[in-house]
């Protein structure tokens, strides 16, 4: 099945935000190391917590994007 171009718009969509978190979780984790290293281990922890957070956004919406490939999801317009 092919998809409406809205699809191809919001899976588009979807995959570049997914594509933006996970480049920020690796950023993240760089500034973790570098916090451990300067001895700021409450701060480093807490931008752990952050990373895992958007590793979990990346893959919620990854998948988002597979459903609309699938049609799970489907888009009649754009909003």
């Amino acid at each position: 099945m092919w998809l409406n171009e809205h699809e191809n718009a919001l899976r588009r969509d979807l995959q570049s935000v997914a594509s933006d978190l996970r480049w920020s979780a690796v950023e993240l984790l760089r500034i973790e190391q570098q916090l451990r290293q300067a001895g700021n281990e409450v701060d480093a922890q807490a931008v752990l917590k952050l990373c895992a957070l958007f590793q979990g956004d990346e893959a919620r919406l990854a998948g988002y994007a597979e459903e609309v490939k699938a049609k799970l999801i489907s888009r009649k317009k754009a909003h």
